[in-house]
């Protein structure tokens, strides 16, 4: 719980006066923060082969005065929403089908320190499942103009800036990965056109994406796990200029 503590931490402070104007009955976006947890737990579904599918789409209802506090934050608190969610599918080993999206609604019926969550599962590409919301002003998501695909590795960032990244245990590869169980050229991240796939070439123990061992080239999106040997890797699709190596 450190990571998720230290996300949390960092949402208190950024909208620590804000949200502090309205008083003890004002939402705090550590309850939000929980409550999106709690919601990824509840609904996700064990899918064949142990795989569990997370939803990835959060429309976070309000009463009108949280609304307005939290639209003077818009897509920064709903980026570090993001993140909450994103930590919490990787600890938990959750599969995601696209990139996640957090938005605010305003909603009449709730009272002030109210709120409620709901969730959708929306592959990546696809159009936002359609969804009764209460009318009011466009809600900010998680929408940056210009994505750039990274990796995490250990704690580390590598920002894929070539159309090949070759990971393996070789001095020669574009990543190393220091890991016995990886071979000296194990893994191929081609991107293309705002997409990435992963391609195993032709290693010893395999690739595997979201738990499943890939044969072929494997689509990846935000999320994405991919394991090779006992190293744990992640596919993000971060905001240009989030930095890397």
């Amino acid at each position: 719980m450190g990571l998720l503590d230290n996300v949390e931490r960092g949402i208190e402070k950024m909208v620590r006066g804000a949200f502090s104007v309205g008083g003890k009955n004002q939402v705090q976006p550590v309850e939000i923060a929980s409550r999106l947890r709690r919601e990824l737990d509840n609904h996700s579904i064990t899918l064949a082969q142990g795989r569990t599918l997370a939803p990835n789409v959060f429309d976070i209802r309000l009463s009108g005065s949280d609304y307005s506090i939290a639209q003077q934050w818009g897509a920064t608190l709903a980026e570090e929403l993001c993140d909450v969610v994103i930590n919490h599918v990787n600890s938990q080993k959750y599969t995601l089908q696209g990139p996640v999206r957090v938005s605010f609604n305003e909603d009449e019926s709730l009272k002030s320190g109210d709120f409620e969550i709901d969730s959708s599962v929306e592959k990546s590409g696809s159009a936002p499942q359609q969804q009764q919301r209460p009318a009011g002003p466009p809600a900010p998501a998680r929408q940056p103009t210009r994505l750039q695909p990274v990796l995490e590795i250990n704690g580390q960032r590598y920002s894929l800036n070539a159309p090949s990244v070759v990971l393996g245990r070789s001095s020669e590869a574009d990543i190393l990965i220091d890991d016995t169980g990886v071979s000296r050229r194990h893994l191929e991240i081609r991107t293309s056109g705002g997409s990435a796939v992963a391609v195993d070439l032709g290693s010893t123990n395999g690739s595997f994406v979201n738990g499943q061992r890939i044969g072929q080239p494997e689509e990846l999106s935000d999320g994405t796990v991919i394991t090779m040997g006992r190293t744990r890797i992640t596919f993000r699709l971060l905001p240009a200029g989030s930095g890397g190596h």
